[in-house]
């Protein structure tokens, strides 16, 4: 074995593996030199050292560093996921959680500024605009501006129609749009921060039938809102929706409450009033007369009997007047008869009481198929109605009918031939008048989901009419047609 031939030809192997040593061997003695040689090649039969790698065992290792980075981007890109569905689990739970309706809308534009900021480009420049449509009774209510980010001043007072341009695209089709020409919009460009922005991204605040406006998002790059971030507002908006609409319930039912502690007050105020000018005059006005008897009893037994058979007609009258009152307050046969036996009733003792005539006309199947709570609510009305053209329309008669008019519509109407008055001026004078007659008309109406129509005419009598719906189909039939 030439032991010479083989360290000469580990050296090269060597050197070929490592070409820095051959430079280091050219300054050492040969003595050195071979030392090292021998220390490498003992290393290299332990297996200290590598072996050199063949192109397949190349190309395999290549393969596995780019298999661990692809995985390693993976995971990454998979704990930002995590991190941004997280983020937005926060940002949907704020948002559910508020029940102020002017909170809704600021959250819903500083929520959806706040998802975004986790992408490369800054939101500091982005433009967030609710348009809510105003609360009127034209059929084309404009658009204000319920809540804004990086407006102008100048900007907050601006209506919109909501006839042309980006606006009328998303009403009409119920859909987002997103446009790079904001700034020229027929409508939306006339707002100074609006000019500033190179694209806009606009979507539809709608649930069911239901449509409260749109809201805005500009910003000045034009590539701004690419899917991704689209997708995010769109996500946020649909929460933003729902949680509109449960402030809406939670301010109709505060505005509600404060109706019904309105009419409980003014129920209180009528008792007092009822009481003060009906049965309190009445037993003070017979306090007075026995006195008068008893004295007269005393000069003429005659005329102070005669007298007595006065005051106790005189307290009959008063009985049945405080036994109307108590009716009125809880008709009992109302509930235990039902709707047609109850006003039956109220005319027997308007007739008994005050001599009113009342004439009833009841369909027996449509009031079998409301239930307690309307036709306690349809009892109340008509009493309220019966009262008025009793005391103010100084009415000989007063006809109640209800009656079908469609299949799942019912038609209340009460009549009267009293003297009539201008419905618009009394109307427009009732905020004035300290009084919430015709008021407790429309709100009984509303609870039974009615729609009221009162026509009258000085000196031709006054015609109360409540198109009452049966059926939820018939409920948003009518609240269309309104």
């Amino acid at each position: 074995m030439n032991s010479h031939g083989d360290e000469k030809n580990m050296l090269d192997q060597i050197i070929s593996l490592n070409p820095l040593l051959l430079l280091a061997a050219t300054g050492a003695s040969v003595i050195s030199l071979l030392v090292a040689v021998i220390h490498l090649w003992r290393l290299r039969r332990k297996g200290a050292l590598p072996k050199r790698l063949s192109k397949q065992d190349r190309k395999q290792r290549i393969e596995l560093k780019k298999k661990r980075r692809r995985e390693f981007a993976k995971e990454i890109t998979q704990q930002l996921s995590d991190r941004h569905l997280r983020e937005l689990y926060n940002i949907l739970a704020e948002l559910t959680a508020t029940i102020k309706y002017q909170r809704v809308l600021d959250k819903a534009l500083d929520l959806s500024m706040q998802a975004l900021t986790s992408f490369d480009d800054p939101t500091d420049r982005m433009v967030g605009i609710v348009l809510l449509f105003s609360k009127s009774e034209t059929d084309n209510p404009d658009l204000y501006i319920g809540a804004s980010r990086r407006l102008t001043p100048a900007d907050l007072p601006q209506t919109f129609p909501g006839a042309k341009g980006v606006l009328q695209e998303v009403i009409d089709g119920g859909s987002p749009v997103m446009t790079q020409e904001i700034a020229h919009d027929p409508e939306l460009g006339r707002m100074i921060a609006i000019q500033n922005c190179a694209s806009a991204y606009c979507i539809p605040l709608r649930q069911g039938i239901d449509t409260y406006g749109v809201i805005l998002f500009g910003h000045p790059k034009r590539d701004f809102f690419n899917s991704s971030r689209r997708e995010i507002l769109n996500i946020i908006t649909k929460q933003a929706v729902i949680s509109i609409q449960n402030a809406q319930l939670y301010q109709d039912l505060e505005q509600e409450k404060e109706r019904m502690m309105e009419i409980q007050e003014e129920t209180r105020k009528k008792l007092a009033r009822d009481l003060h000018d009906g049965p309190t005059q009445s037993i003070a006005a017979i306090a007075m007369r026995v006195n008068f008897a008893r004295r007269l009893m005393e000069r003429d037994q005659d005329a102070a009997a005669d007298e007595l058979y006065k005051i106790e007609d005189f307290a009959r009258r008063t009985t049945k007047e405080i036994r109307q009152m108590l009716f009125t307050l809880r008709p009992l046969v109302l509930e235990s008869k039902g709707l047609e036996a109850a006003l039956q009733s109220m005319s027997d003792k308007m007739k008994e009481t005050y001599n009113q005539k009342i004439v009833i006309e009841i369909d027996e199947e449509i009031a079998s198929d409301l239930d307690m709570d309307k036709q306690g609510v349809i009892f109340y009305l008509v009493d309220e109605a019966v009262n008025n053209a009793r005391k103010h329309a100084k009415a000989d008669h007063v006809w109640v009918r209800l009656r079908a008019i469609q299949e799942d519509l019912a038609m209340l109407e009460i009549k009267d031939d009293g003297v009539g008055f201008d419905v618009d001026s009394v109307t427009a004078s009732y905020e004035h008048s300290g009084s919430l007659g015709m008021i407790n008309l429309r709100e009984r109406a509303d609870l039974v989901s009615g729609i009221l129509r009162i026509d009258s005419t000085v000196g031709k009598g006054t015609s109360i009419n409540v198109a009452i719906p049966l059926t939820e189909d018939a409920i948003d039939r009518i609240r269309h047609s309104v």
